[in-house]
């Protein structure tokens, strides 16, 4: 069956495979790690309580049929351990059948995670990652060569991605039309890298070409992967390149992975195929039926990508198969940063003795200098910087850290740097300062050492204590 597989791909599935699993990896540990403070029985928006009030058919879930803090554990565990099976190539040694069951079975558990995740799994890349792994099902392994079919809705995939993002560029802050948006974006970006402060101080011209360049990537690129070889593989490896610049520049969870991974898909890498036989016509049903489904579920995407009121990161429906992508659509000028602080005194006044709590990746002490961490995606960290923009965005959480932080909740201080406290004296209130955080300048760091100066804005949440947090909205 010639029109069906693709033999010449044979090494381009092997290497998107073995990507795709050291992604779901990542995810899963992050997952595992940090779950319980987060949506555990006990977290700030606890999985119980979801499932309570939403019905299976709106969020499919194995935590929809059984929930406890164990099981969710041994779901996110063994993702990890079925990961790094994948990792380790185990689906080659399975019969075609047992090899696709394989790949379904991350799926399937991520597709759980993510469905009674709520604010904390909203990321566009969770979708993407199940979109992905969803075909990633089809794709076969060493009994049969790579369908072609499937290798097409990859690169219709990152099609998706880049011209989305494109668009919702183009259609939104005037910076990116006036090639402006990167005098401001590596400095009020969600969670800075360790070089994004010499991103930041790039010249200005510098900054026009990239966002040029990104604009060229993502609106022009996308359509020559669609072009025959070996153009298909210069735009994929272009699309790579663009993507390990960003890499370098901030932490963007695995966003820009899986852009790669997708990206890999169309690479056509140089091998001689083995001999095998033909896909048999089972297979060959299954992956013409999914692909079939898959082009009709598109509509609801392309319709949100040429639409005037195009939205980013959308799931159109519950298994998340097809997904409408983009980010940055604005730019923020200025960056704000939530500061929790917490004292042992017993009447909390300016001049008391307030210690501040330090994150693992937001940026707070003007003088620590920014880590990486992506792939691992830090979600509280991210989730903070969206309640710096307003506090609507941490309406249904903030109240519950603060609360957490006031009983030295074992869990949730696990996802901070440091607490200021011992774990046998909590805090007796804990209040949130909002600042306004910049790069400082060359001259700035060199008598400071600190690569961030910053300026107290106003109150963010009064000194709370324990007696006082179900009180507030």
């Amino acid at each position: 069956m010639d029109w069906f597989t693709a033999s010449d791909y044979w090494l381009t599935r092997l290497v998107f495979q073995r990507a795709l699993a050291a992604v779901y990896l990542v995810a899963f540990l992050t997952a595992a790690l940090q779950f319980r403070a987060l949506i555990g029985r006990r977290g700030m928006l606890p999985v119980p309580r979801f499932v309570e009030r939403v019905p299976f058919k709106r969020a499919p879930s194995l935590f929809q049929l059984h929930y406890s803090d164990g099981f969710f554990a041994l779901c996110a565990w063994a993702g990890c351990a079925v990961s790094a099976a994948l990792l380790a190539g185990l689906d080659a040694l399975l019969p075609l059948w047992g090899g696709m069951l394989l790949w379904l079975v991350p799926w399937v558990l991520y597709l759980s995670i993510v469905n009674v995740g709520q604010t904390w799994y909203s990321f566009g890349w969770e979708s993407l990652l199940l979109e992905v792994g969803f075909l990633a099902v089809f794709l076969g392994n060493d009994e049969v060569a790579p369908p072609l079919v499937v290798l097409f809705l990859l690169r219709w995939i990152l099609f998706r991605v880049e011209f989305g993002a494109g668009l919702i560029k183009m259609r939104g802050d005037e910076c990116w039309r006036k090639l402006t948006c990167l005098d401001h974006h590596h400095e009020t970006q969600p969670m800075p890298g360790p070089l994004s402060w010499f991103f930041h101080h790039l010249p200005g011209p510098v900054h026009r070409v990239e966002v040029a360049a990104n604009h060229v990537t993502q609106l022009v690129v996308p359509f020559l992967l669609f072009a025959p070889q070996p153009v298909a593989t210069a735009a994929a490896s272009l699309m790579i390149v663009t993507q390990l610049w960003l890499v370098l520049s901030g932490n963007f969870s695995w966003l820009n992975w899986i852009t790669i991974v997708l990206a890999l898909s169309a690479v056509r890498f140089p091998a001689d195929p083995p001999d095998v036989p033909d896909a048999p016509l089972w297979y060959v049903v299954v992956v013409l039926a999914v692909a079939a489904l898959l082009v009709g579920l598109s509509y609801q995407p392309v319709r949100n990508m040429l639409s005037r009121r195009q939205v980013m990161n959308r799931s159109f429906d519950p298994l998340h198969l097809v997904n409408t992508y983009g980010a940055f659509g604005s730019v923020s000028r200025v960056r704000y940063e939530v500061v929790v602080e917490g004292t042992s005194d017993d009447v909390p006044r300016e001049d008391s003795d307030w210690r501040e709590y330090e994150f693992k990746g937001k940026p707070g002490d003007p003088r620590r200098w920014p880590r990486q961490f992506a792939p691992y995606h830090l979600r509280l960290d991210w989730l903070m910087w969206f309640a710096a923009l307003s506090p609507a965005y941490a309406g249904s959480w903030f109240g519950a850290l603060v609360e957490r932080l006031l009983e030295n909740d074992r869990d949730t201080l696990k996802l901070l740097r440091c607490s200021p406290f011992p774990p046998d004296e909590p805090p007796r209130y804990v209040r949130a300062r909002l600042f306004r955080y910049r790069y400082t300048t060359w001259r700035e760091l060199r008598e400071t050492g600190a690569c961030w100066e910053r300026t107290y804005v106003r109150e963010y949440l009064p000194p709370t204590r324990l007696s006082e947090v179900a009180q507030r909205p």
